[in-house]
Formats: structure tokens, C-alpha cells, sequence
């Protein structure tokens, strides 16, 4: 293993307006080492990677390759450089070949025309390098995901390049697909090429990577062997913040406190989506609380999706109030009595260009249908209720949405759900991106619901929430419920072992 490393990051800093994005931040990068970059939300991995790639400019710091100061001006900068990139999503042309995929811009020139045979045979090649073996002059959206996305791995080395960085490459591939994918890298390290692997999933962190480097809030918490490391300590490393125990300490007579919860709304056996969620058991009774406890991409959104029916499940069955049922759309969803508050508030949440009283009643209205249509005077009425009920600041139910702060459009949604009269609510980081005073105020309001009857999920990245509101914690790792703890029993560190896999 080499002693110097190919590529060093030292000294980073990047604000944005408000933000401090990065602050002395540095990596290292080692011919023949996949190196795990971790971190949660708003760690700064993108950043990092973005400046490294040409994206941004660093407002200051150091990019060393091969011991020269180096500054990319753009991805294309980068690539002559030899760092390469394979994004999430791959970014190719699904109606071209995948030789001409692999060498879109680039292509071998015989005279004034491309030279075809030359041009499929160094594809083969360049794919035999991944031990892929497929035909090269086939479309290539007919090939799966995984495929794909080694593709996109070829044409990056296709630059001759000395670093390959992978963001988030596995995030829709299922379990084989991943361990072709880590076959390849394999290959790449024993040719000597320094592999940065930005992930999520612990697991395929422990299985590929020599070294890891954790980020948290912009700033370098630390470097380590991954085999130095247990994933107990990397889990606190990055999720480590100093607790206020007086706002975030379970309450006595938390939700369902007033029901007997003994009736399941909701019981899901087996029920999973591939490439998204593996099969899973989940039950939900009525005036109780299950939150999902798990790391980003452990997938507690794509639960919450495929139960709402915007990603539907394609294995397992669903029972709702003890009969067998589907859910294949939201309006399925909602006919069957579930309310959803997404993750992406002002994406998925709001229509900034309504007012706040159109806001609240889409959802109740779309329920109802076009032939039912609620007279304004009945919408006004419905939106006043709730904005007093819910305690949303207002000055006029007819101002735009847009103009809330985002506690209170929070609020507004969970008035749209509340409006339809749900028998159960998915409620996906209710909290996120507002303050600590509407945060509790956002709980209270959970809680407030589950005692009148309400089933709800809840979903959120700080884990003292989720241990606040819960009546029972679905713990989930790597897109898998890895099993379950009443919440009365449960704390931080257990959540924490369950899911680093150590016995209690």
C-alpha cells in the first residue's frame, strides 16, 4: 500500500450566503484504496466533492495530485486532470450504444468517420476491465441499472484517470447488482486507482472500503482504517451533537397515553419494493406511534412512499382494518384513510403560489372529487378551524403560503391531512429545517393527534424525536427492518447497536 497519497485535500473552506458549507476541511486518497466518505444531511460530502470536481470554488485550501497544487475550473478541467466522477444518477444517453456511450466525445476517428469496429472493440476492453461482458453495440437502456452504471464507470476511466469518485452508485441497485459493482472496484484497486465512495449503507461501507473519512457539520470529525474503526463508533462519530435532555426527554403519557391502541389500523407482511425496500413486516394501531429509527438511506422514506402508494409495493400483502387490500396510488391512500407529509416540504409539500387557505384543503378536496366541490365560504371555514387549532401564525388565510415561516407551513401541512380526517398519518421529518421552538410545538401536535385516535408513522433524522413521540421504534438499516423496540426500553445507544449490528 502506497505510503503518499495520490490526491490530498488540506485546508478547505467554501461559505455560501449564510452558510458556512465547509470549514478546514481535508482528505486523502490512496492508489489501490476505496476510501468511504460518511457523513449525515448537511455534512458538507457534496461540497467536498464539488470543489474537488470544479463545480465550486473553494474559498480556501489546498488540491494536491501527485504532489502539485492543482484547481479545476469545471467537471471537464477535472476529468483532463485524471479525477473522474460517477454521479447517483447516471448520466448517459439510454438511446446510444454503449460503445458510443463510453466514447461520446471522444470517438476513434478513421479519416473524416468514426471508426466503428475500432471504436466496439475498445469497449469490449474497457468493460472487460469491470468483467463485464455484454454486447457493446445494443442500446444502452437495455441494460439493467447496474449495468449501466458500470458503463459510466468505464467511460470515466476512459480518461486514463488516477481517482474515481462515486457518488452514491449503489443507491438503486439490489444486492447483486452491488456485489457485481464491488467485483469491479475490486479490479480497480488492483490496477492502482484511488476510489472515493460517498454512501450511505454501512454495510456496503465495511464490505469495499480500506479507509474512511467522516464529516459532520462542514467540518473533518476524523480519518480512519475502516478495519480500526467498529461501525458502533462510526455511527456516534457521525451523529455526534451535544443533546438538550431538558427539550427532547421522553414525557410520561406520550402518544396513545389515552387509547388502548389495541386495534391494528394497518399490517403489512412482507411487503417490499425491489431495488427500494426489502421485504418487511410493519403493523400500525390506532393511537399509538411507530417511529423508524435508522441512518439516512436505510430507507425510511422509501417506506413511507411505497406505503402511501407513490412507489408501490410489488411483494408481499396489506391489510387495512383486517381486510386485505393494495395500495397502488395516493388516492388509493387516501380513500383508505392515510394522510402523507413528505420529507420535501417545499417541493413535494407546498404550492408556493397558493395561499395558505387553497393549501389547506387540496388535499380534502382531491379526496372528494371534482363533482363535490367545496364552496369558498365552506374552504375558509375549514382552513380558520385549523389554523387556530394547529396555532399556525397568520395574518390572512388568503396571503401565500410562500410567506410562512417554515415551522408554520409545516403546520399547514399537517392541517391538509388533518382536514381529510385520516384513520393514520406517514409523517416524513416533520421537523426538518425549522427551529427548536417549532420543533416541540410540531411533536405536541403529533402527539395531540395519536391521542385521539390517529395511527401514525413518524419519520425523523434526529433521533431524540423519534424517541420522544414513539410508542415502538422499527429500526431499519441498508433499506431492511432489522427489528423493533418498545419505546419505553428504548434510548440513543440501543437504537445505535441495533443498527451497528452489537448485541445489548
Amino acid at each position: 500500500m502506497a505510503k503518499e497519497p495520490i490526491l490530498e485535500m488540506q485546508g478547505i473552506h467554501k461559505r455560501f450566503p449564510g452558510v458556512v458549507a465547509l470549514k478546514n476541511v481535508g482528505i486523502r486518497l490512496f492508489p489501490g484504496e476505496v476510501h468511504a466518505l460518511m457523513g449525515q444531511n448537511g455534512a458538507g460530502k457534496s461540497t467536498l466533492i464539488k470543489v474537488l470536481t470544479g463545480v465550486e470554488t473553494p474559498d480556501g485550501g489546498d488540491i494536491r495530485l501527485g504532489g502539485k497544487k492543482i484547481q479545476a475550473g469545471s467537471v471537464l478541467e477535472a476529468q483532463d486532470l485524471g479525477i473522474s466522477t460517477v454521479y447517483q444518477e447516471v448520466n448517459l444517453c439510454p438511446n446510444l450504444s454503449v460503445a458510443e456511450n463510453i466514447f461520446i466525445g471522444r470517438f476513434p476517428m478513421r479519416g473524416p468517420v468514426i471508426d466503428w469496429a475500432a471504436m466496439h472493440e475498445r469497449a469490449r476492453v474497457a468493460l472487460k476491465v469491470l468483467n463485464i461482458t455484454v454486447d457493446v453495440t445494443l442500446p444502452l437502456s437495455s441494460y439493467p441499472v447496474a449495468i449501466q452504471q458500470m458503463v459510466a464507470i468505464a467511460r470515466a476511466l476512459g480518461n486514463e484517470g488516477q481517482v474515481l469518485i462515486l457518488d452514491e452508485p449503489t443507491s438503486s441497485l439490489d444486492e447483486d447488482e452491488v456485489a457485481r459493482l464491488f467485483d469491479a472496484l475490486r479490479q480497480l484497486k488492483a490496477k492502482g486507482i484511488a476510489i472515493l465512495f460517498v454512501t450511505h449503507f454501512l454495510d456496503q461501507t465495511y464490505a469495499i472500503s480500506d479507509r474512511i473519512t467522516v464529516l459532520r457539520n462542514g467540518e473533518l470529525e476524523g480519518e480512519y482504517m475502516a478495519a480500526d474503526l467498529p461501525r458502533l463508533q462510526l455511527i456516534n462519530k457521525m451523529v455526534g451533537r451535544e443533546i438538550d435532555e431538558s427539550a427532547y426527554a421522553r414525557q410520561a403519557g406520550v402518544a396513545g397515553s389515552e387509547t388502548s391502541g389495541q386495534r391494528a389500523f394497518l399490517s403489512a407482511k412482507g411487503l417490499g419494493r425491489a431495488g427500494a425496500v426489502r421485504p418487511m413486516d410493519l403493523e400500525m394501531r390506532s393511537g399509538k406511534v411507530l417511529g423508524l429509527g435508522g441512518l439516512l438511506g436505510s430507507g425510511r422514506t422509501e417506506t413511507a412512499r411505497m406505503l402511501f402508494g407513490i412507489d408501490p409495493s410489488d411483494s408481499g400483502t396489506l391489510e387495512i382494518e383486517g381486510s386485505q387490500t393494495r395500495i397502488g396510488t395516493p388516492h388509493k391512500a387516501m380513500m383508505s384513510g392515510l394522510g402523507f407529509c413528505p420529507e420535501d416540504r417545499k417541493t413535494e409539500g407546498i404550492v408556493a403560489d397558493l395561499s395558505i387557505r387553497e393549501n389547506i384543503i387540496l388535499a380534502l378536496q382531491a379526496k372528494r372529487g371534482i363533482f363535490r366541490f367545496l364552496s369558498k365560504k365552506r374552504q375558509s371555514a375549514i382552513a380558520d378551524e385549523y389554523i387556530k387549532q394547529l396555532g399556525i401564525k397568520v395574518s390572512d388565510a388568503e396571503s401565500p403560503i410562500s410567506q410562512l415561516s417554515g415551522g408554520n407551513q409545516q403546520k399547514a401541512m399537517l392541517a391538509r391531512w388533518i382536514a381529510t380526517e385520516p384513520k393514520m398519518l406517514i409523517l416524513d421529518e416533520p421537523t426538518r429545517g425549522i427551529d427548536v421552538a417549532a420543533k416541540l410545538e410540531i411533536m405536541d401536535l403529533v402527539k395531540e393527534q395519536c391521542r385521539k385516535g390517529l395511527a401514525i408513522l413518524f419519520i425523523s433524522s434526529e433521533m431524540p424525536e423519534v424517541l420522544r413521540v414513539s410508542d415502538t421504534i422499527a429500526v431499519l438499516r441498508d433499506r431492511q427492518k432489522i427489528g423493533e423496540i418498545p419505546g419505553d426500553d428504548a434510548d440513543e445507544q440501543k437504537v445505535f447497536r441495533m443498527i451497528a449490528g452489537v448485541e445489548s
